[in-house]
């Protein structure tokens, strides 16, 4: 009954840790909310140890990483899930990716054509940064649909992107040792 009860109120403390303190836009359509102000109080968060440990499962390059994806969905004012969801679904979050490139996300690799970055964290700052000035400032997406409609040729892009982030958010309810913990 101990275990359960833990297992709940880390449940329903990590859910209020993520969402409660975020306005979250929603597209026209009032599908749910993926982009989001990322703000928080303090410098390290549950939010890096669950990235972590979620491309950690995935065998992810990406994972020393995590706390380089928060720091920059705060500092670019996105969502923490949505650089690594990119990753998911351009480059298994690192693993297929074109020789010594850092480019996991498929940013400016067309045929030949490929982007390099000097290190992973010079790729999340780029894309970060990118997706917030690029797409979000001049194209005024607001979400990762609106994104996906000139980021990608695929039609069913977001939808996979969005699916990431999801399993993101589901990483932490579905492994609690990875959940804040208080004892009773």
């Amino acid at each position: 009954m101990k275990n359960k009860i833990l297992v709940i109120l880390s449940f329903v403390i990590l859910s209020s840790f993520l969402f409660a303190p975020r306005a979250f836009a929603e597209n026209s359509a009032g599908a749910s909310a993926i982009l989001a102000d990322a703000r928080t109080a303090s410098s390290y968060d549950n939010r890096a140890k669950i990235l972590r440990e979620f491309l950690e499962s995935y065998n992810s390059p990406l994972a020393p990483f995590a706390q380089v994806f928060v720091e920059n969905a705060d500092i670019y004012n996105i969502d923490w899930r949505l650089v690594a969801a990119i990753s998911g679904l351009e480059s298994t979050f690192g693993q297929q990716i074109p020789q010594g490139s850092f480019n996991g996300w498929g940013w400016g690799i067309y045929g030949n054509n490929v982007i390099y970055f000097s290190s992973w964290e010079d790729g999340i700052q780029t894309i970060s940064e990118g997706i917030r000035e690029r797409y979000m400032n001049q194209r005024g997406a607001t979400n990762v649909y609106e994104i996906g409609s000139t980021y990608a040729a695929s039609p069913t892009w977001a939808v996979r992107v969005e699916g990431f982030m999801n399993r993101i958010s589901d990483f932490s309810v579905l492994n609690p040792k990875n959940s804040l913990s208080i004892s009773l």
